[in-house]
């Protein structure tokens, strides 16, 4: 997933990006929102920069305490995009198919 930063600002400033997975449907009880990767990034004024998070199926993965592994299941996911987990500013949906 991919995403654009602007500073709208009038002067530079760091900003903290970070990356949430939500299993819609697991079988399992999982966290609502769980950190799956970040970016500290530092924008001059008026500056836009993009860049890119990418989702392995470890990403995707619990560890299932019955079974004792680590496992991962076809289902939906929402990614959200934030600079902390209560500040979501982007967010899309994914079908995961093993």
């Amino acid at each position: 997933m991919s995403v654009d930063i602007i500073n709208m600002e009038d002067r530079g400033e760091a900003e903290v990006v970070q990356l949430y997975l939500q299993d819609v449907e697991s079988s399992a009880e999982r966290p609502l929102k769980e950190l799956k990767g970040f970016n500290k990034i530092f924008l001059q004024p008026k500056e836009r920069k993009s860049f890119q998070f990418t989702l392995t199926e470890q990403d995707l993965s619990f560890f299932d305490e019955k079974s004792m592994i680590w496992k991962s299941e076809p289902g939906t996911f929402k990614v959200l995009i934030g600079n902390s987990s209560r500040s979501i500013f982007q967010q899309a949906e994914f079908e995961y198919i093993e």
